[in-house]
């Protein structure tokens, strides 16, 4: 199976949004969940994948990571409503 690469949004529990990168999003959930994520969702638990994005590139996911970040509240959660998550999650035969 090839390298994926990851774009991510999580919603904490209190409801901000974190964005991230990673080239496995279950490992990356379950390190946010445990506490041993991000130092920004540590006292946010528990995190709720909202968007994912599937880049062929490391660098394609960090550069997309670093786009979004920009973004203001609204356009994330605009992104978040076009995501159609479940369906990237089937596609690529990834369990949550």
């Amino acid at each position: 199976m090839e390298a994926r690469n990851y774009t991510y949004m999580v919603e904490c529990s209190d409801g901000c949004l974190y964005t991230g990168w990673t080239n496995c999003i279950e490992k990356r959930l379950k390190e946010h969940n445990s506490g041993r994520g991000a130092k920004f969702t540590r006292a946010r638990l528990p995190v709720k994948l909202r968007y994912l994005e599937v880049s062929q590139t490391k660098s394609d996911a960090m550069k997309r990571e670093a786009a979004i970040k920009k973004l203001n509240r609204s356009q994330k959660e605009k992104l978040i409503l076009q995501c159609h998550l479940e369906k990237i999650l089937e596609e690529n035969e990834i369990s949550i």
